[in-house]
């Protein structure tokens, strides 16, 4: 088994916590992604589950088995970091050998593995290569595979594709979907600070934020059910609109959150804001609007398709049927409960339907 549990785990540098009473218990087999803002803990917790940081308080389990005080090599742990960290003057067939030659596996069993990892990571025709002759998510899958051959019971990911440019990002993140598939119960815990891979990857994505989980849940639930405004602004891209002051009041709320894609242009002013157009971005598939209402940010309201609106121009917009969120004055949800249509400004405190 390869179940993961951290349990009231604190990690202090000095009188500076960075990790704060982190509980969190992964199933064997689950893909899990932290996310946060830099500096939030997320690549600290990593290190500690990997045995590259020591835990000042509370427990980790891999498998049944504390490993608070286990040596890194005796975790059954494999890690994947942000620089490929390839011996340049070894083939790829040598890089993905090396730790089992450390430990004296028989030769047959070397081949064996590496040319099944190979053939998996789609490495076979560059195994004589030198790193060198590879591009940047072949060196990256060669880092993979060096992690495969071991065998772990977890994998630890940390931000494995930031090196990469936004076409290999893609490339490269099929690839790891794929590997999740080929290897349905070994646990992966992914750290990145970019969302998209978390929605895209992740069974569960953990929220991170000053060393404090925020949210755990599924992809979608944290995008349908943020439970708090910082959750909701940092699943979604771009970021869901918070609206404050005389816009949220018709919704009884301290802040309401409506994401750009849940925005909907009316007519004539008949929307629950209006505003003026400062900027239009027009992306083919679909087009995103900025409008001063007011606020000290812009609202942003996506169209599909090519947009008809320019600067100076005027637009008006609600939600779309109850797609908005209320959140109190401490930030926390509220829930929708309620319609999108704009409420009459002679009757303020009329309750939603």
């Amino acid at each position: 088994m390869s179940d993961l549990k951290i349990t009231g785990l604190y990690k202090r540098y000095g009188n500076i916590e960075v990790l704060k009473d982190i509980n969190l218990d992964i199933r064997s087999g689950e893909f899990i992604v932290f996310v946060g803002p830099s500096g939030c803990g997320k690549s600290t917790l990593l290190r500690t589950i990997s045995g590259l940081e020591t835990i000042s308080a509370g427990q980790l389990e891999i498998g049944g088995r504390v490993v608070n005080d286990v040596a890194p090599s005796k975790r059954g742990i494999a890690m994947v970091f942000q620089s490929y960290a390839l011996y340049p003057h070894m083939t790829v067939f040598d890089n993905m050998a090396y730790s089992l030659k450390l430990t004296r596996t028989p030769r047959a069993e070397i081949e064996k593995k590496v040319r099944a990892a190979a053939d998996m990571l789609q490495l076979s025709p560059y195994l004589d290569r030198l790193p060198k002759a590879l591009s940047g998510g072949q060196r990256q899958r060669v880092a993979i595979g060096r992690a495969i051959v071991r065998n772990p019971q977890v994998f630890l990911f940390d931000e494995p594709l930031s090196n990469l440019d936004a076409a290999l990002r893609v490339a490269t993140r099929m690839e790891i979907a794929k590997l999740k598939e080929s290897l349905p119960d070994t646990t992966m815990i992914y750290v990145t600070h970019d969302q998209v891979e978390a929605m895209t990857l992740a069974d569960r994505i953990v929220v991170l934020k000053d060393g404090v989980v925020m949210q755990v849940g599924t992809p979608m639930e944290l995008y349908d059910h943020p439970q708090s405004l910082f959750v909701a602004g940092f699943i979604g891209s771009p970021q869901m609109n918070f609206l404050t002051g005389p816009n949220a009041a018709p919704y009884k709320a301290a802040t309401v959150g409506v994401r750009p894609e849940h925005m909907e242009v009316l007519p004539d002013g008949k929307g629950a804001w209006s505003g003026k157009v400062i900027y239009s971005e027009d992306l083919g598939s679909d087009s995103y609007i900025y409008a001063d209402i007011g606020q000290d940010e812009a609202v942003i309201v996506r169209q599909d398709g090519k947009t008809p609106y320019h600067s100076g121009d005027t637009i008006s917009f609600s939600p779309k049927g109850d797609l908005y969120h209320r959140f109190d004055e401490a930030g926390k949800p509220m829930g929708s409960g309620g319609v999108a249509a704009p409420v009459d400004p002679v009757q303020p405190d009329r309750e939603l339907l």
